[in-house]
């Protein structure tokens, strides 16, 4: 497929994405904010705690099967994984992460580095407003995939 057009493509996605997290037309959340969480990637709510606060500076994204803090920078994307505010084993765990910034995409292999997170190594440009997509695939598990935006 011609680059242009999987990065329109990529681009309108991450559009859509935007706009129904944005949009707040409905509120299953009973009156408390999360914080930035992307309600379009399926979030699930399991009660308050502060599993999902930025521990490591980044943007969090709660999915139905995993959580995410993705922590971007112009030289590396780490992603760090829980799984409903625990830890998860990453052994075997592979991913990766699609940055759009300006109309320029960045796509990176995300591997595990130590027991907590994985990380993608190269040239980002990344910045307020850039938008994502993590994919990370544990082992014996469905991928999860996270939508976000940097802040």
């Amino acid at each position: 497929m011609n680059i242009r057009i999987r990065t329109l493509a990529l681009a309108a996605a991450l559009a859509i994405a935007g706009a129904a997290s944005a949009r707040g037309g409905h509120d299953d959340h009973h009156g408390h904010d999360h914080h930035g969480h992307d309600h379009a990637a399926g979030h699930e709510h399991h009660g308050h705690d502060d599993h999902a606060a930025p521990k490591h500076g980044g943007v969090t994204v709660e999915t139905k099967a995993l959580d995410f803090e993705i922590v971007a920078r112009t030289d590396r994307v780490q992603v760090y994984v829980g799984e409903h505010g625990k830890a998860v084993k990453l052994a075997g765990a592979k991913g990766k992460v699609t940055l759009l910034q300006g109309g320029v995409k960045s796509e990176a292999e995300l591997v595990p580095v130590g027991d907590d997170y994985l990380e993608a190594k190269g040239s980002f440009q990344v910045g307020k407003g850039t938008k994502g997509i993590a994919v990370v695939s544990l082992p014996g598990k469905p991928a999860a995939t996270a939508r976000f935006e940097l802040k």
